[in-house]
Parts: C-alpha cells; structure tokens; sequence
C-alpha cells in the first residue's frame, strides 16, 4: 500500500480549474519528484495535499487513511508536512527559534532535542549560527532553516516546493545534497523542482503535470532520457 495516493484530484480557485483527475501514489523510502512548467499546478497539488485547499473532488489517501478531509494542523499531525515555496521564515526570530517553532505538535515535541541535534548534523551552518536573526542569513542558510523547520516536525512525508529558487548554483547544489542526506536516512520526499535535471538525478519516480494533468510518469532515469522531457524540460 502506498503511503500516500492521490485518486482523481480536482481543485479549482473560484471559477477557475486548476487540477484535473491528478492520480498519482508514493510509496514509503522513496524520493518522488513533480515537474512541470510555470502555472502547471505544482504548488496547488501540494498545497491540497497540505489541507490548505479543499478538494472540488476525488480522495488523498495516507497511510490507507483518508488525508483530504483534515485541517492542515491535523495533516501535520499525522506526519505531512509541506516546506512552502519562499521558505516563509519569522524573520525577526533566532535560527533556534524558527527550528523550535515546527515541533510544535505533540509528537515532535517530545522528541524535539534528539531532532535538533539530527538537524544540526544536516547543517552544521546553523547550529553555528543559532543566535542569529533569521533575517540576516543568506538565502541559501534560509533556505537550510526551512528545511530544518520541516524535519523538527517529524515527518513521515516531507514535501519541498522549489528548495533552490533564487539560488546560486553552488547553494543549489548544497541543498540537493541535503535533500539526498535526508533521503538517505529513509526519509520520504515529495519535492516539487524546477530544476528539473537536479530533481530527476536525486529521484526514484517523477510525474509530468502539464496544465493540472499529469502527462507522463515513471522512473526518473527514465523520464531523464524521454524526448519530450529533453526538450521541454532540460533544454536539450
């Protein structure tokens, strides 16, 4: 049984249709990428994966249990948990504090020193900066926090949404090495990647979403020498 499964997702804003029939599984261990263009509908599917969207139709599935129909702190609760776009940080709080704050259910405070200590293993950056306004670390540091954040909450499933935007090359390639660290500790990962060439060498499968629907799925090695992918994609 898959440890999440989306069944003919459909999710609108207003009037406006942005998920079609979105079907789509991941199992447990694995690093599952989604790919597509601008306006595809990647953050959206994340976003009613997290419970912050209500669904027009269709089921999410976690665990065997039914997901969509829970708040977004019940979601977190059940060990899904969504690193948003734009890293979304309290600005004018410590390193320490912005970690502190994602453990703030009752199953990831009570293990919240042994998941520092993991977090700072990740990112030894910040446990050297621990004191320091988030405000004043650089982008890719942020970005660390974010992540770090996500893992204080135990999560069973982390999603990330575009971890290396606005970053320079060399951080981008620290975050996706952090993002296989953290999958090589058995981590489950949904990541959402417009870098696509970095987001298909770091998966196990990867779905296309093309205009809500999703076009193409496979493994990613696979998809890494499909045509289309090539062109559309990775500028080959």
């Amino acid at each position: 049984m898959p440890l999440l499964e989306l069944n003919d997702v459909n999710v609108s804003y207003g009037d406006v249709q942005v998920l079609f029939d979105v079907s789509l599984h991941v199992n447990e261990g694995e690093v599952v990428s989604i790919i597509g263009g601008n306006g595809a509908g990647k953050t959206t599917l994340l976003r009613a994966i997290s419970g912050l969207l209500r669904l027009g139709s269709g089921s999410i599935a976690f665990e065997g249990a039914p997901l969509h129909t829970l708040t977004p702190e019940k979601v977190v609760e059940r060990g899904v948990v969504q690193v948003p776009e734009g890293r979304k940080l309290f600005h004018l709080m410590t390193v320490l504090d912005n970690l502190i704050v994602g453990a703030y259910n009752k199953r990831a405070d009570a293990v919240k020193d042994e998941t520092l200590a993991t977090v700072y293993e990740l990112f030894p950056r910040l446990k050297e900066r621990t004191a320091q306004l988030a405000m004043t670390l650089s982008g890719g540091e942020q970005q660390m926090v974010a992540i770090g954040r996500g893992m204080m909450a135990c999560p069973k499933l982390l999603m990330l949404d575009e971890p290396s935007l606005g970053l320079a090359p060399i951080l981008m390639q620290e975050i996706f090495s952090n993002v296989r660290a953290i999958a090589d500790q058995g981590a489950t990962v949904l990541l959402v990647e417009q870098d696509v060439k970095n987001s298909l060498a770091l998966s196990d499968r990867a779905y296309v979403l093309e205009h809500g629907r999703v076009a193409m799925e496979g493994e990613a090695s696979h998809l890494m020498n499909d045509p289309h992918v090539k062109t559309a994609y990775l500028g080959l």
